[in-house]
């Protein structure tokens, strides 16, 4: 059984015809593609303004649970901690109470990060809706390419790195001393980062490797009237601010931030419905022989 086609054209009429049609299909889902552009910027939109820096802020709890080891509270607002007090009661450090000062603001720089990628994500759209159409496909698609690298990096910023390897972060990313009232001890380390759409703070309590240890310490070690803090960086030697320490004792406070949370959900959703568009657009230009 044949096909035959009436009335009859060339071979080059056909290609012709065949060319045309694909032409067709790619303007087609150009312009489809543009019109859920509009849309992904929409919520991009959404996005920054769940992170911008808008008064109030989020006021997070940080305390340890079954104790009284840390508590207090912090107000995030944007990529910065603007408001913080912490009454802290370490075994192995005079009880002390420490604030933010009212001066002084801490960065988190994987929200800083953040913001940097969907402000270039914000840019790029536009550029491309302000375009004249027709749109170019290759472009298109590169653009999109491009935006889809920046949502991955920020849904990747928000789950934080991995739980099971350490984060040495907190040796070159502590906040500085003078910005808590009082200054902070040369023996206290607090250190912001994300994880898993939480603030998460953690506490050291330092000392130099080269500290003198009391007889009486000794002897209660030996003998086992005093217990040793055991955690994960028990008797390792960091270098911090540049001195050579030993992490005497370590407290770590995961406060979940609903912001961040319903940021983490939106960028989830566009992410998949970018994938779903660039999946799209590129199954047209195969057809019609065009490289992304």
């Amino acid at each position: 059984m044949s096909i035959a086609i009436w009335p009859p054209v060339s071979p080059e009429e056909r290609r012709v015809k065949v060319a045309e049609a694909l032409q067709r299909e790619v303007d087609w889902i150009t312009r489809e593609t543009i019109d859920a552009c509009r849309e992904l910027k929409h919520g991009l939109d959404d996005c920054y303004a769940l992170l911008a820096p808008i008064d109030p802020g989020s006021t997070l709890v940080m305390s340890t649970p079954r104790n009284e080891r840390v508590k207090g509270t912090i107000t995030r607002v944007g990529s910065r901690i603007v408001k913080g007090s912490l009454n802290l009661q370490f075994r192995t450090l005079p009880p002390q109470s420490i604030a933010l000062s009212p001066s002084s603001h801490i960065h988190i720089h994987a929200l800083d990060a953040l913001h940097t990628n969907l402000t270039q994500a914000i840019d790029l759209l536009a550029l491309d809706l302000a375009r004249e159409t027709p749109h170019d496909a290759p472009s298109l698609a590169s653009t999109l390419t491009l935006i889809s690298d920046s949502l991955a990096e920020s849904i990747a910023l928000l789950k934080g790195p991995p739980l099971n390897e350490p984060d040495p972060s907190w040796q070159t990313s502590s906040c500085p001393p003078h910005h808590f009232t009082p200054p902070l001890p040369p023996t206290i380390s607090v250190h912001f980062a994300l994880q898993e759409s939480s603030i998460v703070l953690s506490l050291r309590a330092l000392e130099p490797v080269d500290a003198p240890v009391h007889f009486g310490t000794k002897l209660g070690l030996a003998i086992g009237t005093v217990r040793r803090l055991e955690h994960d960086e028990s008797d390792v030697v960091f270098r911090y601010r540049p001195s050579e320490v030993y992490v005497r004792e370590k407290v770590r406070i995961e406060s979940a931030d609903p912001s961040l949370i319903s940021l983490h959900s939106k960028l989830g959703y566009l992410s998949h419905m970018l994938s779903q568009m660039r999946s799209n657009l590129a199954v047209v230009m195969s057809a019609a022989g065009l490289d992304e």
